[in-house]
């Protein structure tokens, strides 16, 4: 089976699979909902939208979308809206839940409640997928939004995370670069001793269903020529398919850029809870919400079928 390479394909594979039901968190946003809309129009989602139900109504006769008498739950308080989609999905209504017009901390504030909440048994990750104009493969960045500064232990976890997404997009081994400044390991850099440690504990069967190594610079993870031209051996030097940055410092400048200056096309989910969680920026466009969906049909499909 070949691997997915684009957010067309994302989008077909997920219109060849059951629908899901989503659970929108504050849905009252065009852009959510013009995501709702093209989800609804290719059969790979149905909807259940907690938000203000007059500015939901009001979007969706501007957009065309027909909601049914029992899709809108009216809860114009975005953290109380949050509260009511995680609901919905640990009541057995949805199969994922979606960020939209609201703070993420509200929103994670939701799906984190040790008594409410969707926290699997590990640590939650996040990760942004991109499709980058010039490269034969998606892209896949970790921890951009969730983790502020990881430990080893918790990178070992949102490797695994990640690992996890790749699968479901038919990579059988994914290439994972562990980042830093430099390619080198400096004692006196702590970054660069985790990649260390990381590889090691790759190879040494710790990590499995991936090839982890590291430390790389960003252009020693993504050019085949910068690898060579440093002289670096390795699987990964070049082919990388996910970054792994250091720090949510380092990974939200980098998905930045992705974004506007390389303007690639992006998804964007947290794994590691009890169900796939939708979760973009409240500025990313309804064509990245979208995709994000599709990312979720497949991990859910994926979750499935593992259990």
């Amino acid at each position: 089976m070949k691997p997915i390479r684009t957010f067309s394909e994302i989008l077909a594979k997920a219109e060849a699979l059951e629908p899901v039901t989503v659970a929108v968190a504050a849905a009252d946003d065009r852009e959510v909902l013009e995501a709702v809309a093209d989800a609804k129009k290719r059969q790979i989602a149905d909807f259940r939208l907690f938000g203000d139900r007059n500015k939901i109504r009001a979007f969706a006769d501007e957009i065309g979308l027909s909601l049914d008498p029992d899709m809108v739950s009216d809860q114009p308080n975005p953290a109380l809206a949050s509260r009511e989609a995680v609901q919905a999905v640990r009541e057995g209504q949805a199969d994922v839940v979606m960020k939209g017009m609201v703070q993420t901390a509200d929103f994670l504030r939701a799906v984190l409640n040790k008594e409410a909440g969707l926290r699997g048994s590990g640590v939650l990750s996040h990760v942004a997928t991109f499709e980058v104009p010039g490269y034969d493969r998606l892209i896949h960045v970790t921890d951009p939004a969730l983790n502020i500064a990881p430990s080893l232990q918790e990178k070992v976890q949102i490797v695994q995370n990640v690992v996890r997404l790749c699968h479901s997009l038919d990579l059988a081994e994914p290439k994972v670069a562990v980042l830093g400044a430099v390619e080198v390991v400096n004692p006196n850099m702590q970054p660069t001793l985790d990649a260390a440690a990381l590889a090691q504990m790759n190879r040494r069967g710790q990590i499995k269903g991936a090839v982890v190594d590291g430390p790389f610079a960003l252009d020693n993870a993504v050019s085949v020529e910068a690898a060579e031209h440093k002289g670096i051996k390795s699987p990964v030097a070049g082919r990388a398919d996910v970054l792994l940055v250091p720090d949510i410092e380092a990974g939200n400048m980098l998905y930045k850029s992705m974004v506007y200056f390389a303007r690639s096309k992006i998804g964007g989910l947290v794994l590691g809870a009890k169900v796939p969680v939708v979760l973009t920026s409240r500025a990313d466009t309804h064509e990245a919400k979208l995709y994000s969906i599709a990312m979720a049909v497949l991990q859910a499909d994926f979750n499935k079928r593992q259990a």
